[in-house]
This record gives C-alpha cells, sequence and structure tokens, in this order.
C-alpha cells in the first residue's frame, strides 16, 4: 500500500511575506475526502495520525468553532532537557463545505508562538485526496530558516504519511 504519492517542500522568499518564514508540503493520500476529513479535523483524533502528539487537552470553546483553544504535547520537537514540547493553539478558521482549517499558536514552549498552520484538502479523485498543509512562523532569533523550515516540513510530512494507515486502523476496529 502506497501513503503517499508525492510530497514538496516550497520556502518563500521573507521579503514576498512580510518577513515571515513560510512553507508547505502536500501529499496524496488513497482515501477519499471525506474519511481524511473526519480524521484531521478532530482534535480527539490527533494522535492517531500525528505520531509526535502524546495528548489533546481542550482548553476553551466548542471545537470546530474559531475560538476553540487546544494545548497539545508530546514529543514533537527536540528538547536538551528531555520536556515534552507543549503548544497552545486557537482555531481561526473552520471550514468543514471547502475541508480547511486554519490554527493559530498561541503559545508554546518550542518558540513557534504566533505561529500560523492551515491545513486544507482537495479531492484528487479515484478515491484519493490531496492534503496541504501550510506554515508560517516569525523568525526564530539564532536559528536558520531554511533548517527550521525543512524541519517542521518534515515533521508534518509526517503526519501526512500516516493519515491513510490511521483510517484503515480505525476501520479495522469498526
Amino acid at each position: 500500500m502506497q501513503y503517499i504519492h508525492t510530497c514538496h517542500i516550497d520556502l518563500l522568499s521573507r521579503q514576498e511575506t512580510n518577513n515571515k518564514w513560510h512553507g508547505s508540503v502536500g501529499g496524496i493520500v488513497n482515501v477519499p475526502i471525506a474519511s481524511v476529513w473526519s480524521l484531521v479535523s478532530l482534535s480527539s483524533r490527533l494522535s492517531e495520525w500525528m505520531p509526535m502528539v502524546e495528548k489533546c487537552t481542550k482548553l476553551a470553546g466548542e471545537e470546530g468553532v474559531p475560538g476553540y483553544t487546544r494545548l497539545i504535547s508530546g514529543l514533537m520537537f527536540p528538547s536538551d532537557d528531555g520536556d515534552r514540547s507543549w503548544l497552545k493553539e486557537r482555531l481561526i478558521l473552520m471550514d468543514s463545505p471547502s475541508y480547511s482549517y486554519v490554527y493559530k499558536m498561541e503559545s508554546s514552549n518550542v518558540g513557534l508562538d504566533g505561529s500560523m498552520n492551515t491545513l486544507r484538502l482537495v479531492d484528487y479523485g479515484e478515491g484519493s485526496t490531496l492534503v496541504e498543509w501550510e506554515f508560517q512562523i516569525d523568525p526564530m532569533e539564532g536559528a536558520d530558516e531554511e533548517t527550521v523550515v525543512d524541519y517542521l516540513g518534515f515533521v508534518y510530512r509526517s503526519c501526512i504519511n500516516r493519515i491513510e494507515r490511521a483510517i484503515e486502523q480505525a476501520t479495522n476496529k469498526e
């Protein structure tokens, strides 16, 4: 079984994008768009397709409604002291008809405060889905832009690679 057919990472010029660092990854998953959306749009299912997420806790609001805030923790980013990474995210946009959402990282212990993540699904035909994940972050003092963007691309690509298998495993449990 192929989990992903294509991936890409784009590094955009800071001059073009208001001094933010940008990147994107994408991949085709051999699962219909509605099934992919039912997995990726629910915080309660994050650990199924994000291998580094150990826990996702609701902090405020109603899931799927802008303003919803969640705390994600796990081994998302390496740490010298071995502490778990944590990210507090707020939902900015949830557009179920177009299969997309935007979260903003409100605070974290990994230096990504203020970053924005957009996940968008596109029906790719024949029961497959294109998953596009775009991100923008504020420049990180002392860090190399290309290294940070490449690492985030690697992390997000690993999530996309898990989607098909997560849906298959959930289907087998039913």
